[in-house]
């Protein structure tokens, strides 16, 4: 795989509530990435990124919503969720990779 690709795979982490319970929990991490990403590519694009092994990837789309903003009808984009299960004995810090 070209390894430009891969360091544009990973658009940013999704930091919430939930996902730091499920990452808390699980040693589970959840990223935007590319629509048009496989699995393969978001895990070689992990493991390069930050120095882990990856276990295993789960993906979802998620759709676009419906907005109205100063009485005009819009959207949000549509944006593809990873789901990253890092193998025992690794860890992703996000606030010393900055």
């Amino acid at each position: 795989m070209n390894q430009e690709r891969l360091y544009k795979i990973i658009v940013r982490p999704r930091l919430s509530e939930k996902n730091a319970r499920v990452s808390e929990l699980g040693n589970q991490y959840v990223f935007e990435v590319l629509n048009d990403a496989t699995k393969t590519e978001i895990k070689s694009a992990i493991e390069l990124s930050f120095n882990v092994e990856v276990k295993s990837v789960s993906t979802s789309l998620v759709r676009a919503k419906r907005k109205m903003f100063r009485g005009r009808a819009g959207s949000t984009k549509a944006w593809k969720k990873a789901f990253v299960r890092l193998k025992d004995g690794f860890e992703i810090d996000f606030m010393a990779a900055e």
